[in-house]
């Protein structure tokens, strides 16, 4: 055993980033908690604790006029003496809001000496604990503190988590709890009942219940749950946009949360993926341009599979699903294998690049049309039909076109476009080591013998390329090559 425990230490290691702090919630319902204190501070306090079924007490032997009305407001016993620390007998917990610090000094050597936690009011120093700033969802909560930073973060991560969970949150945590017992005994696989809970959270018991029909909620969730081992599978196509993790959409992280499986494609980076839940089954497919390790019929195969036993399936596939992502053939299979599916559209390596590299896409007086094209047709053909679209003045995003660049170009001045026309190429958009890069349609051969620029890369012609803000971008053409040519 000692052998073991010691290979173990050898194994295993300490979190880097740990906490000061241990989140815990306290019960107080029916329990008697302390604040002291006359002024606004306690008021805050006591309007704090009357989101809970504390019993609360006020020591003070002078109030102001909003203390008095907080009082009344949630039923507060008020004890109109200075404080005693006789006053802690049987108190669960105090708040010390005297607003000077040898008072509440006073309150916290009492309050350690009769065992009873204690918090001092914007002197963290003298706390046992902090109170997060609290959304209240009741039977739900959540509490959010920050020793570094303070009240300021703690508001504004407050701020967001209440506009993500709508105030009958906890109404819905009531009805699922009335169902509990229900779920279990009825659905005895764990991944059913999963697929069952999600759907309950997500779908039409909630919305139901969000729009103020109870009734029509508890209707709802009866037939899902009586209908649960009939549910089919069911295929989310979506967009995981150009990779960074907060340019997925809310949709797409809410799936990937219930998903039973997520099949992904390479250039998803792992940190997307792994925002699926944790025990949810992982299968990459592995596609990436001229190097598909499944063929697609295979992925096709897969899927209707997946929903044929029943499972949530997340297709994962980088930037939009429906711009080059081949979701047409998805599609297809899945409607001629009967599995329902729907699409979550992403984020678009266009659209990522313009945004990074500040290109309008399109400009009034410049640029009013705009080309998706592609540099390989399904015969992996460059291709010429939307050249003429330039000469008309659209911008066109070219897509997976570093190879075929020369060709691009070649095409391009060969219907007529300037060779001065502008070009940027962006490497990896929206990602940390993204590159862009800057230079004509005439420069833009070069990019095919770049053999360092080996990233998902994203061409861009137009004139509405020159009102980009491309002050830092690298020459497209290097600056020694650049050197050689002018020798």
């Amino acid at each position: 055993m000692a052998a073991r425990t010691g290979k173990l230490h050898n194994t295993l290691k300490k979190p880097e980033n740990r906490l000061d702090v241990f989140p815990a919630f306290m019960k107080v319902s029916g329990r008697r908690v302390l604040v002291v204190g006359h002024g606004g501070e306690a008021a805050a306090k006591v309007r704090l604790l009357g989101e809970t079924n504390a019993r609360i007490v006020v020591v003070s032997r002078n109030v102001d006029a909003d203390l008095q009305d907080a009082i009344a407001l949630y039923q507060a016993d008020h004890i109109a003496e200075d404080f005693r620390p006789a006053h802690l007998n049987g108190a669960a917990l105090v708040f010390s809001a005297r607003e000077d610090m040898d008072l509440d000094a006073a309150v916290v050597n009492a309050a350690r000496i009769m065992g009873v936690p204690v918090n001092a009011v914007d002197k963290p120093d003298l706390c046992d604990f902090y109170t997060g700033a609290l959304v209240n969802r009741a039977p739900i909560a959540v509490a959010i503190t920050s020793t570094g930073v303070g009240p300021v973060l703690s508001r504004h991560i407050r701020a967001r988590i209440e506009a993500m969970l709508p105030r009958a949150t906890g109404e819905l945590a009531r009805l699922a709890e009335s169902f509990r017992d229900a779920a279990v005994s009825m659905i005895p696989d764990g991944a059913q009942r999963r697929g069952f809970w999600a759907r309950f959270f997500s779908g039409a018991v909630a919305a139901n219940l969000y729009a103020g029909k109870s009734g029509a909620a508890r209707s709802e969730a009866q037939r899902l749950l009586n209908s649960v081992a009939e549910e089919p599978g069911f295929v989310w196509l979506v967009g995981a946009g150009p990779g960074a993790e907060d340019l997925l959409t809310l949709r797409a992280q809410r799936l990937l949360q219930e998903a039973d499986v997520i099949v992904h494609d390479a250039l998803v980076p792992a940190g997307v993926v792994s925002m699926g839940r944790r025990d949810a089954q992982r299968i990459s497919v592995g596609k990436r341009k001229g190097a598909h390790s499944v063929p697609q019929s295979a992925i096709c195969d897969l899927l209707v599979k997946l929903g044929r036993e029943g499972r949530k399936v997340v297709r994962l596939k980088a930037g939009d699903p429906m711009i080059f992502g081949r979701a047409a053939e998805e599609m297809q299979a899945l409607r001629d294998g009967g599995i329902g599916f729907e699409i979550v559209p992403g984020v678009t390596a266009a659209f990522a690049a313009a945004a990074s590299a500040q290109i309008p896409l399109t400009l009034r007086g410049v640029a009013s049309n705009l080309v998706f094209a592609t540099g390989h047709n399904a015969r992996s053909e460059t291709l010429p039909d939307w050249a003429g679209l330039a000469l008309k003045g659209a911008t066109v995003a070219v897509y997976m076109g570093r190879t075929v660049a020369a060709d691009v170009a070649g095409k391009m001045i060969g219907a007529g476009l300037r060779p001065d026309t502008p070009v940027a190429v962006i490497e990896n958009a929206a990602h940390p080591d993204e590159r862009q890069f800057a230079g004509t349609l005439s420069e833009l051969a070069v990019l095919s013998n770049r053999a360092e620029i080996d990233g998902p890369v994203l061409i861009v012609i137009g004139e509405a390329v020159g009102h980009a803000a491309l002050d830092k971008a690298e020459p497209l053409v290097p600056l020694e090559a650049a050197r050689g040519v002018a020798a």
